[in-house]
């Protein structure tokens, strides 16, 4: 299977005043996804869209990328043989997918995505 990156998140303190930042800056459009989040459209099909976050705590600010896995856990063993960490391990998003958080060997946090398939139920 190929590992496209898939989505990128900003995170932010206040997303409405995060929002209006970026909305002025680019011309995208967002649409409030649950309590925390907007999903970014940014008007192209080309690229990828995108996530405003204001998780509530720290980190407030990132920038990051998503890459689409298969399956998360066998990631997450080779983060730990390849010697990065687990940040946030597996984590479902109801009627999405799941993702995870992984730090490698410079610090560099980066998000794995499994989206949910038709047979996943």
């Amino acid at each position: 299977m190929a590992n496209p990156v898939v989505h990128f998140d900003i995170g932010c303190r206040d997303r409405d005043k995060t929002n209006e930042f970026y909305t002025s800056l680019f011309d995208w459009s967002t649409t409030d996804y649950g309590p925390f989040s907007k999903s970014i459209n940014t008007g192209s099909g080309d690229g990828i869209q995108g996530f405003m976050t204001a998780l509530g705590h720290e980190p407030h600010n990132y920038v990051m990328v998503y890459v689409e896995v298969d399956e998360i856990g066998p990631y997450l063993e080779k983060v730990v043989e390849l010697g990065g960490t687990v940040m946030v391990p597996e984590n479902e998003v109801p009627g999405h997918g799941s993702f995870a958080w992984i730090r490698d060997i410079d610090e560099n946090i980066v998000g794995l995505w499994k989206p949910k398939k038709a047979e996943d139920g």
